[in-house]
């Protein structure tokens, strides 16, 4: 019998676009030999499957079941491929665990606690050979805030809404008088702010999942981008920014990277793929940690997608272990 699986996407945030080119990519990807996958779009107040001649019918929230033709439908467990709002930042995760329905991202805590990028430092900050730029969380913004600033960081810094994604309301701050208008963009996202000193160095962003009961970490994608960071253009526009994957770096670096992202994955108690983005230091080499996004997007030019080629591995095997480690 093949198992059921829910194939989730949409969302509540800005993000929803990117949520469903991922979703196109898994649903054509995925092994229809083992699995029956049904789409379901998840906005406010309208959780539904859309049939290919354009018929909808509404989710049972009792159960994530659909009735359609008469017929009771219900999963053996969901594909999350939901970024941004409800399926990254724990909401969904909370709602399945309460229904019992597994589902392949992280749980509900881990989620809520990684979507926070202040509350993820907080966190891994005593693990060896990690580190972490010095920065300050905003709760308001408040005139007097900007003289805290002043006095506690240094030119130039990153100014990033701490619960969001895809880089959007991210900004670089050079001078003094650029930061207002940046924090005034930041609050637009987010009730919370990051206010962090900018780190020189080579970025990187790296797959770490589980799958066969271990945690395997991909090679790392190297990310050279004619922006001057990896702003929600540079992620989304083809041109802008040059990905290399594997990345350059040499042995030591590799083996370093890969204890310090392995230990990440395990403190934060993580499950099914992430993406862990860091600096290493142009002067010294340090690993610094920048952010984890706990579901990575799966289009065809995705990093991840990249990185599980760069081993020699199907997308579709990938997947295939994705699901198969909920059960």
């Amino acid at each position: 019998m093949k198992k059921k699986i829910a194939l989730v996407t949409g969302g509540y945030t800005g993000e929803s676009v990117i949520s469903l080119k991922s979703a196109a990519v898994v649903e054509k990807t995925i092994d229809r030999d083992r699995y029956d996958v049904t789409k379901i779009l998840i906005y406010p107040g309208d959780w539904h499957h859309l049939t290919e001649d354009g018929e909808k019918f509404p989710v049972d929230l009792n159960d994530f079941s659909l009735t359609i033709d008469g017929e009771k439908i219900t999963f053996d467990g969901v594909f999350n491929i939901l970024h941004g709002s409800p399926g990254e930042d724990g909401k969904l995760a909370g709602y399945f665990d309460i229904i019992g329905l597994p589902y392949t991202t992280c749980d509900q805590l881990t989620s809520a606690i990684t979507m926070n990028k202040g509350y993820t430092k907080a966190v891994v900050d005593d693990i060896p050979e990690l580190h972490i730029a010095k920065s300050i969380q905003l709760f308001e913004f408040a005139k007097e805030h900007l003289d805290r600033i002043k006095a506690e960081l240094k030119l130039p810094l990153f100014i990033k809404p701490n619960n969001g994604g895809s880089s959007i309301g991210m900004s670089k701050v050079k001078t003094w008088n650029e930061l207002p208008e940046a924090l005034v963009k930041a609050f637009a996202e987010d009730k919370q702010v990051l206010v962090e000193e900018f780190v020189s160095g080579r970025e990187f962003s790296i797959g770490v999942f589980r799958g066969k009961g271990k945690i395997t970490v991909l090679p790392a994608t190297e990310i050279v981008s004619s922006k001057e960071f990896f702003d929600f253009e540079a992620k989304y526009i083809p041109g802008v920014t040059e990905e290399i994957t594997p990345g350059r770096m040499n042995e030591e670096e590799v083996a370093r990277v890969g204890r310090v992202v392995t230990q990440v994955y395990e403190k934060l108690n993580c499950k099914g793929a992430v993406r862990i983005d860091y600096f290493l230091e142009k002067e010294t080499g340090k690993f610094y940690f920048i952010e984890i996004n706990t579901v990575p997007g799966q289009t065809e030019t995705s990093l991840i997608s990249q990185q599980i080629r760069a081993i020699g591995k199907e997308v579709k095997d990938f997947y295939t272990e994705l699901i198969e480690e909920m059960f």
